[in-house]
């Protein structure tokens, strides 16, 4: 086989190594490895709380933020254009593989989504709506009945899914289809021993004469009135009020977004906003007493304390499940929820465990597919045609060293080396060396640059033989230099060059041919496996 058959097949095993990883083991490593896992089984403190056993006695919750699907509002493309359905189809792909092989393994008994399943919910048709719904449902296996029927899925409105208030109260129609499918935008529920508690943060802040915003406080009155019997963990679309600058924790991986409000110049009602208002934030703490808050919006992930008359209370921003929102470091949340029975004061935070968990950065594989792609390239091109042959180059230092060291020995004297001959001419024209000895000192090895054979004297009349022989020699180079003149002759090293990168080129494309022959029916069975098969 020759070098480059060789290096060929090298690059194939390592363009296969290179997409089974990019395509399949990268989703599958964090149920592989002990750095994400039900925080429960790592927890320090899982033998006893407040002197009751509860070891292994949890729920499992899977909880996931902004998957926020694509159409024709997420680009500046048109909806039915190549370039769009590309991005559009690699996008679902990715959280489709990201939701069936890193997070359905743990095998959680719950999955909570924290808004925002549409990039643009509210401008979008019905029939727009039903088609992305559609694919949400295929990317989430939200039709397969017989896997969740021992997996409980529960829903929470976001501003792209219903939009702000304003929007809601102009149109009402799209909270009905939203309620219609996913059910009420404010609820309760219980997981194990603790309660959660759904609200739609984006009608907190509007005016509560309102219907739309009216109906959110008067569930939060009614849970704050209610007795509190169970640990309450508070889910909320936008987050809590945080300060300027506020330090989100080690792992915010994009930079700091601070409060910023858009009101309607008409009646000043919020059309945007990235956190909830400090009073009303400082209320709903107060009103619901929440052991934990749990929230989205923010893409980003953020960990911080609030301060509230019960105590300080933790919350959890997540980052979103999406590749294509603007987070290279998509993540989701495990949260281990106690299933015993608890005091009815002062409850641990050891009720509600949780643990971070990142997806595989899909931004930097595809980055390293071209930085790959481009080094194959310049190997084919620049491969010696010989190879780097290690062995022969060895080879051939050791014999350079033999010869030297056999240079440097001792050399048996010939007899011929102090011996001169006279070359004597017969009738016939030929030529007859007569051998006689030298009377020439003897000189050594060592002290002359090299070792003659001995000396020939030419008679006169071989001397014009030779002359007249060397004339026509002379002669003869004259005129092979003429018709070598380059003037006359075209350039045989430009020729040479010029077909050497053309075999350069041949042979590239040829074991190009081969690399894509092996990997491309390899990528194309990964990249349709998870797809159709779910």
């Amino acid at each position: 086989m020759k070098e480059h058959e060789k290096l060929a097949v090298l690059l194939c095993f390592i363009w296969a190594a290179t997409i089974l990883y990019g395509e399949m083991f990268s989703f599958l490593m964090p149920s592989l490895f002990s750095s994400c896992s039900w925080p429960h089984l790592s927890s320090t403190s899982n033998s006893t709380m407040n002197g009751r056993g509860y070891a292994g006695d949890y729920v499992k919750v899977a909880v996931l933020a902004d998957p926020q699907i694509m159409d024709k509002t997420s680009l500046r493309l048109p909806p039915k254009s190549l370039a769009f359905q590309i991005v559009q189809f690699y996008t679902d792909l990715y959280m489709q593989r990201s939701f069936f092989s890193s997070i359905l393994p743990f095998k959680p008994d719950a999955i909570l989504f924290l808004g925002d399943y549409f990039d643009g919910g509210p401008y979008l048709s019905d029939e727009e709506w039903q088609e992305s719904l559609s694919r949400l449902k295929h990317i989430f296996g939200l039709n397969a009945e017989e896997m969740y029927s021992s997996i409980k899925v529960y829903h929470l409105p976001g501003n792209h899914d219903i939009g702000y208030s304003i929007l809601q109260y102009h149109k009402p129609e799209v909270v009905r289809r939203y309620e219609k499918e996913f059910g009420s935008r404010n609820y309760r529920f219980m997981v194990g021993k603790v309660e959660f508690l759904a609200v739609d943060a984006q009608t907190l802040d509007a005016n509560r004469e309102g219907s739309v915003a009216s109906s959110t406080w008067d569930f939060v009155s009614n849970v704050s009135s209610d007795r509190q019997l169970h640990p309450r963990v508070l889910l909320t679309h936008i987050p809590l009020y945080r300060g300027d600058w506020t330090n989100c924790g080690p792992h915010r991986s994009s930079p700091i977004i601070n409060q910023r409000i858009l009101r309607d110049i008409h009646d000043q009602e919020i059309r945007y906003q990235n956190y909830i208002s400090e009073e009303l934030s400082n209320q709903l703490l107060n009103k619901i007493k929440p052991l934990l808050v749990l929230s989205g919006h923010d893409h980003d992930q953020c960990t911080m304390i609030h301060e509230s008359k019960t105590g300080p209370v933790t919350e959890h921003t997540l980052g979103t499940i999406s590749w294509q929102q603007g987070n290279l470091y998509p993540s989701f949340m495990l949260l281990s929820v106690s299933n015993s029975s608890l005091p009815d004061s002062s409850w641990p935070e050891e009720a509600v465990l949780s643990h971070l968990c990142f997806l595989p950065m899909q931004t930097h594989i595809y980055i390293w597919y071209l930085i790959l792609f481009a080094l194959t390239i310049l190997a084919l091109l620049l491969w010696p045609t010989s190879g780097f042959g290690f062995y022969s180059y060895f080879g051939d230092m050791i014999e350079c060293i033999r010869k030297s060291v056999s240079f440097n020995g001792t050399k048996e004297k010939n007899e011929d080396d102090d011996c001169e001959y006279d070359m004597i001419w017969g009738a016939d024209g030929s030529m007859h060396l007569v051998k006689k000895v030298s009377t020439k000192p003897v000189t050594r090895t060592s002290d002359r640059g090299s070792v003659e054979r001995g000396n020939a004297v030419i008679r006169p009349t071989a001397k014009k033989i030779v002359n007249q022989e060397t004339e026509v020699y002379l002669s003869m180079d004259t005129n092979v230099d003429a018709e070598l003149d380059p003037k006359r002759l075209p350039s045989r090293a430009n020729k040479s060059k010029a077909k050497i990168v053309i075999q350069r080129l041949v042979r590239t494309f040829r074991m190009l041919t081969l690399i894509a022959a092996v990997n491309i029916p390899l990528y194309m069975m990964l990249l349709f496996k998870d797809w159709i098969d779910k």
